[in-house]
């Protein structure tokens, strides 16, 4: 971003071996596990969050969504933050913020106080997912990046993807409270161990705060997540509020990308965007991010209301491929090192798109062998796709660069997941109604569940072409050439 960011990083490569990478590694992994954790816990209680609160389910989604529009407005920050505090104060500020969210959301009395809850939570892991790619790009070297990357999928993909698994076993026997009250003393645990052996891996040069950059940035993302997610709540895509909102956003961002360019330190340095393979990268990655999350909004809706099934029963189907996910993540990672990112990209975004379009068929007649198969499949293809793509991305740009490209990907996938959650969620209460205009006995119960399945049909299509476009990009991914000695 500077000349002393860029002084700084290149010192902290030279240094790398003083670095104790298990424990920072480990670090990361314990906190930034249940707080991705946390991105999808609740949607394996979303029937329950209906009945208790009173709540619509399009209302609801607001609990994964405003996560994610919280971390589309923090995170663009981080580029900027990461240069003004050292590495222990920004771990201990992030675990901190996640233990006060997590505790009052465990306390939580109404919808308002969750919502609250969930704001302080996402505060938390916007600090925390930035901090953890960019400490790993400066005391790893390029040609070991694949491995870590791959451990870090552990917690990228693998904590989201048993998120509903593991809240669903809470809810077998315990209130949804219980899944913010276990989460606790892992992130105490986190603190503790990160307090100890936390390093700072870099020197704050404390860069000029810009007020403006900062105003055009929460307009633009916050505008963009907030216009999509209010579409999905129900409003409708012709609504003033979703056309004011993504029209607002959308200029604020063009606004935003311009005065970047034209500033001598900007807050985001957008120069990492004349990278190609980083631009490819990071397309793959949201288009990622689109299709794991609104699925793992989809499937336990389905699971626990067109097929019937106990929040017990959903989150057992839910869980192989979410462990295969997690085990196959580090194994894609050392396969990246060795082969490059076109011979796991392409199979898993084939492997992806057709996992998808098997769930385009489910019915009330599907079999639970049948969704456990295409959900492992999904979670192997992807796999294959997010951190291969995204190591990637990241080797090819300079180590001036680090802070800003972590930032630009960490921001969009995460605006992308909540547009991609909002957009299924809009599609399936779309397909929903489109059926029921055309059934004469509304009241029957097997007409209501006939058009809730419609509309998750629906709502799997939209991650269809998704994929599709996302094969696209795939086919131009070329391999980073990389130095085989720490620089």
């Amino acid at each position: 971003m500077n000349i002393d960011s860029q002084s700084s990083s290149n010192t902290t490569q030279q240094e790398m071996s003083e670095f104790r990478v298990v424990p920072i590694l480990v670090s990361f992994l314990i906190a930034g596990f249940i707080g991705l954790f946390s991105e999808t816990a609740l949607n394996m209680a979303l029937g329950s969050l209906i009945k208790d609160f009173g709540i619509h389910e399009t209302t609801a989604q607001w609990l994964t969504t405003g996560y994610l529009l919280t971390l589309g407005i923090l995170v663009p920050v981080s580029g900027l933050i990461l240069q003004w505090f050292t590495t222990r104060q920004l771990f201990i500020v992030s675990i901190a913020l996640s233990i006060i969210g997590t505790l009052i959301a465990a306390l939580a009395p109404t919808f308002e106080f969750l919502m609250i809850a969930r704001v302080v939570q996402a505060m938390g892991t916007a600090l925390m997912l930035p901090l953890m790619f960019n400490t790993i790009l400066l005391i790893v070297p390029p040609y070991k990046r694949g491995k870590i990357m791959g451990l870090l999928g552990l917690v990228i993909m693998f904590a989201p993807a048993v998120g509903p698994t593991l809240s669903g076993l809470i809810l077998q026997s315990l209130s949804w409270h219980w899944i913010f009250w276990i989460s606790l003393p892992f992130l105490v645990i986190a603190l503790i161990f990160g307090s100890v052996f936390m390093q700072n891996v870099s020197t704050p040069t404390k860069p000029k705060i810009d007020i403006v950059s900062i105003a055009l940035s929460t307009i633009g993302f916050g505008g963009v997540v907030y216009g999509f997610s209010s579409a999905g709540e129900g409003g409708g895509w012709g609504e003033p509020i979703v056309i004011i909102s993504i029209a607002v956003g959308l200029l604020s961002l063009v606004l935003f990308s311009i005065r970047q360019t034209k500033m001598k330190q900007p807050m985001l340095n957008l120069r990492a965007f004349k990278y190609p393979m980083f631009v490819v990268g990071l397309l793959l990655v949201l288009v990622s991010m689109m299709i794991i999350l609104s699925s793992m909004i989809l499937l336990p809706l389905y699971l626990q209301s067109s097929l019937a099934l106990s929040t017990f029963a959903a989150g057992l189907l839910l869980l192989p491929g979410g462990i295969i996910n997690g085990l196959l993540s580090p194994v894609m990672g050392s396969l990246f090192d060795r082969f490059g990112p076109k011979w796991l990209v392409i199979p898993g975004l084939v492997l992806v798109t057709a996992a998808l379009f098997g769930f385009s068929t489910i019915d009330l007649e599907t079999t639970s062998a049948f969704i456990v198969a295409m959900h492992i499949v999904i979670m192997i293809g992807v796999s294959m796709i997010m951190m291969p793509a995204q190591t990637n991305g990241l080797n090819q740009l300079p180590p001036e660069l680090y802070p800003d490209g972590t930032a630009i990907m960490n921001t969009l996938q995460q605006v992308a997941g909540a547009i991609g959650t909002a957009v299924a969620i809009s599609i399936l209460s779309s397909g929903t109604e489109k059926y029921l205009q055309n059934v004469t006995d509304l009241a029957n119960p097997a007409n209501q569940l006939l058009a809730f399945t419609s509309g998750v049909q629906d709502a799997f299509v939209f991650a269809i072409v998704v994929a599709i476009v996302g094969f696209i990009i795939g086919l131009f991914i070329k391999r980073v050439k990389v130095e085989q000695q720490a620089s």
